[in-house]
């Protein structure tokens, strides 16, 4: 049996463009724990409560992504999103 795939919002902050995670009640985190994880039956409502509010809203290009659990973990199905929410893969000295 394979684990159970849920749902979550992500985008990148408005200010700064860091990855950001929306955990419901207009709040948003750079910690993917603390994302609210829904079904999928609920996950067009989830994007519609991130999108709420007057602009500007606090994270650019929201959208759904699919996540399993690892015992407390939160863990991005796709690689793209691994790799967004681990932090770059290399480090920027600007120049």
């Amino acid at each position: 049996m394979s684990d159970p795939v849920f749902k979550l919002v992500t985008g990148n902050r408005l200010h700064d463009g860091k990855v950001i995670y929306f955990a419901g009640a207009g709040i948003w985190t750079p910690t993917i724990a603390e994302a609210r994880l829904v079904e999928e039956r609920d996950s067009a409502a989830l994007l519609a409560e991130a999108q709420a509010g007057p602009p500007p809203h606090p994270a650019v290009a929201p959208t759904l992504i699919e996540t399993t659990r690892d015992g407390e973990r939160v863990v991005p199905v796709t690689l793209r999103e691994r790799i967004r929410a681990g932090g770059p893969t290399i480090t920027y000295s600007g120049g």
